[in-house]
């Protein structure tokens, strides 16, 4: 536990040297909250109290919306920042004793042009007009609410941790959006209930705050409080104040979701089918407004969405994202990791696949997939003063010859100064009996902020394994730099031959890792004429070698990306790459027979040219082409999707990765082929049907997920979810099929 003593030791020291820190000068675009306060800089919007009914009809004619002061003056990220945005938009705040009202009229003078492509719960904003909402309710400039709607009342809702390190889509909370068009534009009013936020009823402090605007058409986004293009709405320490909130008292939150299943489910190559049902229930109850206590009993995941199948022609394993609920709500808490994320990252993001230290998936899931019975757990997680608190605690069921497993994780994090903060990490897994032994592994982190754009992130971890006394550590640091024109970063990564950590995510162990990441971002005046926006030349480099020196791989990224006005981008890059394997690998999964590549390095370049068209169009495709070397011999990969949204409610997308490949030593041709349709319908903002399609033609696999989800009240939900697995081949077994009917109802107290 030393690591642990010295990470509270900083503790007491660093928040002095934080609080001190020099945020940026006058006049920068990123300019520090405390220079901006002594400027008199920092926007503030004083809350009002309703002192009539508010009619939640998108409508902004109540008697409160008329008193209340307005906040407007809206500046431009992208395009021109800095610039006044090209249409107003005025924002309201008022309050009664128990909820939080948001209306926003946002003009427009070409109303008829105004984009939405989606209804669904979660669209994704970035394709069409939208109105933001961000709330910093403990207003510690690192962790807050967001709230998204567009015109037609869609709703999105996330958190945020660490100002953007950890963003969690998947969070859920009650509140209610109306919008309506209007001749000059539309308008939204949001009612947010103070039981769904976490807060501090006694501080007398204001929330920060902040509100942002897309206009679709224009690719234009503004923000009340300015934010420079380099960053996101989640640049807390770059928001503005809301003063006078007052709730008045604090609401029990006690929140109680049974839910009642009913399965029948045929395995591929059994012939009948088996029914079962199944009951279990979610609590949630607010110890107090800051601190929240989650107990799951008997969890059941059946309506999460299935993975989506990948060609791999990797040494490694794939990496498939945590989808379930229980493990995704303020996920943020648990996070050690990278510097946060910001507007540039165009490509979805896979967190820290070296090395990220705590992966849910690793609990309730076997590495093929296959669920393992949860009996039960709790979480806790919340503030108490300037310290974030994550606990979890879950036990798994005996599945086959895996043993029941006691999982337990804690989290605590101290945040100094706006952008910083240390904390320390303890995971564990300790097998319920002798025969799978334990694991544990602790640590600490810290993330410090300087000049307002320069992040430092390390951390320190070791772990605690039956025979693996030696090596059993790991660490990281990095020094990031995110400025408008000019971004760097530098990371170092170390995984001793000893470590092990049964609830992380990382791709081999004795390996050091060295890697650099610089580009700019100018914006000539020549390329604007044509249409474009800016462009991005950038170097990524990454060189591994085991501790003894010796490389282990290689990768130099060298790319220039053009991103044009109407959102689309293209990009052209040469990747360079080695490989070294200790044990012989098979790329062709279709052919058990196919020989093997034999142990030892492979040196090879690949060129890749990748185009994603303008998405809020009704038709848009994302391309990615791929020619050159492969491991020892040549590759042609194709990996397209076209996708149609003929409206707001429907949204269909096929596609398909290819890959020609030919090996040299040994010699060897194979094609690998995977096929992917998807179709999404809104029928309403709470009713949806979605479907996945798969087919991997190189083992004659189909699969296919079906899912009804209708809420029919507050995070309430019936599901009704249709899988089916099937061979193409001639002897093919009987297909897998399975129905799941699943009902969930919330009771709030």
């Amino acid at each position: 536990m030393k690591i642990v003593l010295l990470c509270l030791a900083f503790a007491a020291i660093l928040p002095d040297v934080a609080a001190s820190q020099a945020q940026g000068k006058p006049g920068e675009a990123a300019v520090g909250v405390t220079a901006r306060r002594e400027q008199g800089a920092v926007r503030r919007l004083v809350a009002s109290p309703a002192e009539g009914p508010i009619v939640l009809d998108g409508t902004l004619d109540d008697e409160a919306w008329k008193k209340a002061e307005v906040a407007s003056g809206f500046v431009q990220s992208e395009p021109n920042t800095g610039q006044p945005a090209t249409e107003k938009t005025e924002v309201r705040v008022v309050y009664s004793a128990t909820t939080l009202y948001i209306g926003a009229h946002l003009y427009d003078g070409e109303p008829d042009r105004i984009i939405v492509n989606q209804i669904r719960k979660d669209f994704n904003e970035v394709e069409q007009d939208d109105f933001e909402v961000i709330l910093d309710t403990f207003h510690d400039r690192h962790n807050g609410y967001v709230f998204i709607t567009n015109v037609e009342g869609a709703k999105l809702d996330r958190q945020v941790a660490g100002e953007g390190r950890e963003v969690n889509p998947s969070w859920d909370a009650v509140w209610d959006v109306k919008t309506r068009r209007v001749a000059d534009g539309w308008t939204v009013e949001m009612a947010i209930p103070f039981r769904s936020l976490r807060y501090d009823p006694s501080s007398q402090e204001p929330w920060g705050v902040n509100f942002s605007r897309r206009i679709r058409r224009k690719n234009e986004v503004t923000f009340w409080s300015p934010i420079p293009r380099e960053y996101t709405l989640s640049r807390l320490s770059l928001a503005g104040e809301l003063e006078g909130v007052r709730p008045q008292g604090a609401a029990r939150d006690i929140r109680i979701k049974p839910y009642a299943l009913a399965r029948s489910v045929r395995d591929v190559g059994v012939r009948d089918f088996t029914t079962s049902g199944d009951v279990g229930v979610d609590v949630k109850a607010g110890l107090t407004r800051a601190l929240t206590l989650d107990v799951t009993v008997n969890p059941d995941f059946a309506q999460a969405e299935a993975d989506e199948q990948q060609v791999n022609l990797t040494q490694f394993s794939q990496f498939f994202p945590e989808k379930r609920e229980f493990f995704l709500e303020n996920s943020g808490v648990f996070y050690v990791g990278d510097a946060a994320r910001n507007n540039r990252t165009f490509a979805t993001l896979t967190p820290d696949e070296d090395m990220l230290l705590f992966f849910s998936r690793r609990i309730g899931l076997t590495s093929g997939g296959t669920p393992i019975p949860i009996p039960g757990g709790v979480r806790l997680t919340g503030t108490m003063g300037d310290w974030a608190i994550g606990a979890l605690a879950m036990q798994t069921e005996r599945l086959g010859t895996t043993p029941s497993n006691r999982y337990t994780t804690l989290r605590l994090r101290r945040n100094l100064a706006p952008g910083s903060d240390i904390g320390v990490l303890y995971t564990g897994r300790d097998a319920v009996g002798s025969a799978g032994g334990y694991n544990h592994a602790y640590g600490a982190d810290a993330n410090i902020r300087f000049f307002g754009q320069v992040d430092w992130n390390s951390y320190l971890v070791g772990s605690d394994s039956p025979g693996k006394a030696d090596g059993a550590y790991t660490w990281r640091t990095s020094l990031n730099y995110e400025g408008q024109f000019l971004h760097m970063k530098g990371t170092a990564l170390e995984i001793g031959n000893g470590f092990q950590d049964d609830l992380a995510y990382y791709r081999r162990i004795g390996v050091r890792k060295w890697s650099a990441d610089i580009g700019i971002r100018p914006r000539p005046a020549w390329f604007r004429e044509m249409g474009g926006r800016e462009l991005h030349p950038h170097i990524v480099w990454s060189y591994y070698n085991d501790l003894a020196g010796r490389p282990v791989g290689k990768s130099l990224h060298s790319a220039n990306t053009w991103f044009f006005a109407d959102g689309s981008y293209t990009e052209l890059s040469a990747n360079a790459r080695y490989e070294y394997i200790t044990d012989s690998l098979r790329l062709n999964r279709g052919d058990r027979n196919a020989q093997r590549l034999a142990p030892g390095g492979y040196q090879w370049t690949e060129w890749r040219w990748l185009y994603n068209s303008n998405a809020a169009r009704p038709m848009w495709v994302n391309l990615t082409a791929t020619r050159g070397g492969l491991w020892s011999g040549t590759q042609t990969s194709l990996n397209a999707t076209v996708t149609f949204q003929p409206s707001f409610r429907t949204r269909i997308a096929v596609g398909a990765q290819h890959t020609n490949a030919r090996l040299n030593n040994p010699d060897q041709r194979f094609t690998a082929t995977v096929w992917t349709g998807r179709a999404n319908y809104s029928f309403t903002t709470n009713m949806f049907l979605d479907a996945l399609t798969q087919y991997d033609a190189a083992v004659r696999q189909f699969n296919a997920n079906i899912r009804f989800n209708l809420i029919h009240h507050p995070l309430s939900d019936l599901y009704i979810v249709y899988n089916e697995q099937r061979f193409t081949t001639v002897d093919a077994p009987t297909p897998g099929r399975s129905m799941v009917l699943k009902y969930t109802h919330m009771f709030a107290y």
